[in-house]
């Protein structure tokens, strides 16, 4: 049967590929929430930034396929509808009480925003706020398991649970230590509201999601911290004696210091993705290393790093997941001038600086059609096709 399967898609490629093409769509398939290994973080706390159809376009032609966003803003989800990436919208942290305590509520906001999207739009996550526990709103730590639970339930309900994936995205505040990472746990103010948070997660299959950003451990102590290892630089790096490990760049070890807090917390299976990383390209005077020099080396080496496909030394086989922060420069966030400067896109759409992306002026169209797939791309297309119909039979 596979030989004759394998042979018949060769002799008649293009009768078998329309057929496989109608037939793939009869066949439930898991959805990814995240494709690859390369994400962005579409902030939009500013204004003067471009349009969201515009930046549908402008992330097209960066190849860019995962990507965050903090709401649920109708007119991004709408611009989204058909282009096929992985979208991850959010919760806000404002909500995070009324969500916990109406699970009414909570179920008319996903029929609202995600729901009534679907499948044009092609949400993948939902974000249950942003760096909650840990954070200095405490009302906001007891309110978090309660939201995420009540939103989940009504994904539950509506039948989208298989589909959309829970969580939410925790800082480095949560660690009561990272250094050397076999050290790290949580601290025990969180641990209390953590550890039950964890247990939800762990029952319905969600990652733990990390906001890591070398650059701000290195600016709280340029005098002892090596900018080349934040910065993926060669460098002698670090030994950490209990893991038995040694590590040559500070991303890695951020990664591997929150598996041991989750280790110690009893979660050894739970995976880490970085839902924030990135390194201003300018900042305050007390500010160090936020320049540009040293945010175009960051980010071009992270994206050398995530190409590789591989683990950290603590977790060789979890292949490093990240999404970079962020796709522009917002001018209106308040606090440190680094707060306005992580983009790698400026608000016009050009490029901050160059780690192998195009402008949104250099952009080309996006739209795939049958003269636009090369030979190679479509016999590709053909065996990948072929090999799910061996799976399938």
């Amino acid at each position: 049967m596979a030989n004759h399967i394998s042979s018949s898609c060769f002799l008649h490629g293009p009768f078998h590929l329309l057929f496989l093409l109608s037939f793939a769509q009869m066949v439930p398939l898991t959805v990814q929430t995240f494709t690859g290994t390369y994400g962005i973080n579409y902030g939009r706390i500013a204004d003067n930034i471009p349009s969201p159809d515009q930046v549908v376009t402008l992330l097209r032609a960066a190849k860019i396929r995962n990507v965050r966003i903090y709401d649920a803003d109708h007119s991004v989800l709408k611009a989204f509808s058909g282009t096929g990436f992985n979208l991850v919208i959010g919760l806000p942290n404002g909500q995070l009480q009324d969500m916990s305590s109406n699970a009414d509520h909570a179920l008319n906001w996903v029929k609202d925003n995600v729901q009534s999207f679907l499948p044009g739009t092609p949400i993948r996550g939902i974000a249950v706020g942003n760096e909650v526990l840990g954070g200095e709103d405490y009302s906001l730590w007891g309110e978090l398991l309660g939201a995420a639970k009540n939103i989940y339930n009504a994904t539950k309900k509506l039948n989208l649970h298989e589909q959309i994936e829970i969580s939410t995205a925790n800082s480095f505040a949560v660690f009561s230590n990272s250094y050397p990472p076999s050290s790290c746990k949580f601290k025990d103010s969180v641990t209390q509201y953590m550890k039950p948070l964890l247990e939800f997660f762990s029952q319905i299959g969600s990652p733990f999601c990390l906001n890591a950003y070398p650059s701000l451990a290195y600016a709280s102590d340029p005098e002892h911290i090596d900018l080349n290892y934040a910065l993926f630089q060669p460098t002698k790096g670090i030994y950490d004696p209990k893991f038995r490990l040694h590590y040559d760049n500070m991303l890695d070890a951020q990664i591997d210091a929150a598996y041991s807090a989750l280790e110690n917390a009893g979660f050894n299976k739970m995976e880490v993705i970085v839902t924030e990383t990135g390194w201003a390209s300018n900042g305050d005077p007390n500010e160090a290393g936020a320049n540009m020099t040293n945010a175009r080396t960051y980010n071009y080496n992270l994206r050398k790093r995530l190409a590789k496909r591989k683990g950290t030394p603590h977790r060789p086989k979890n292949i490093v997941k990240a999404y970079i922060f962020a796709v522009f420069n917002e001018d209106s966030k308040p606090g440190a001038s680094s707060e306005r400067n992580y983009g790698l896109f400026k608000a016009d759409g050009s490029i901050s600086y160059d780690i192998g992306f195009h402008g949104l002026n250099a952009a080309r169209s996006s739209h795939l059609s049958l003269k636009s797939i090369s030979a190679d791309s479509m016999a590709t297309m053909i065996v990948s096709l072929c090999a799910l119909m061996l799976l399938i039979f």
